[in-house]
């Protein structure tokens, strides 16, 4: 698929709707482990982690949305910009002016069209080159299948250090 098509199918079922609902799932774990937070304890860092609740939310959003973008577009949507280290902390942060709602409305938005994109891209299969970074293996691509399960597996992590955060902040689990 190239940048200017746009799919007109949409195809839920098999293996499409095992990815989605992977991503459901971990999404749902992840949104129900902040729920009822205010935005000061969304901001807290109650471990000795950089890591925060609304941070999370917003870093998932991010990785999400860069992973669907290099399903469409390819390595070039992965390339870090100038600021790459700084967006990248401030990307674990509630900022200034944040607000945890925004940040799931982000959030919600992001999933819908990573979403769409699990129903109407063509072929799971497209691939393309892993951007050059001490993290990935030279010369390596990825399908689009993998990139989902990447963000699948990403969400889900994240959900499990919510969840370890929340626990310290407030005492409740999203599990037991």
């Amino acid at each position: 698929m190239t940048t200017t098509e746009t799919p007109t199918t949409t195809t839920t079922d098999g293996e499409r709707a095992d990815i989605l609902e992977t991503l459901r799932n971990a999404r749902h774990f992840l949104r129900h482990t902040v729920a009822g937070l205010t935005d000061e304890q969304s901001a807290q860092r109650p471990t000795v982690s950089e890591l925060c609740p609304g941070g999370l939310i917003k870093h998932v959003a991010l990785v999400e949305e860069a992973w669907a973008d290099f399903i469409v577009h390819g390595t070039a949507a992965m390339e870090p910009g100038a600021d790459a280290w700084t967006e990248h902390t401030e990307g674990f942060r509630m900022l200034p002016g944040e607000t945890l709602a925004a940040h799931l409305a982000r959030y919600e938005e992001v999933a819908r069209r990573t979403d769409e994109l699990v129903a109407t891209l063509p072929n799971l299969d497209v691939a393309h080159a892993l951007p050059e970074a001490p993290w990935f293996e030279a010369g390596k691509r990825w399908s689009a299948r993998r990139a989902l399960l990447h963000i699948a597996t990403e969400t889900a992590q994240h959900a499990g250090h919510a969840d370890i955060l929340r626990e310290t902040i407030d005492g409740q689990k999203s599990m037991g």
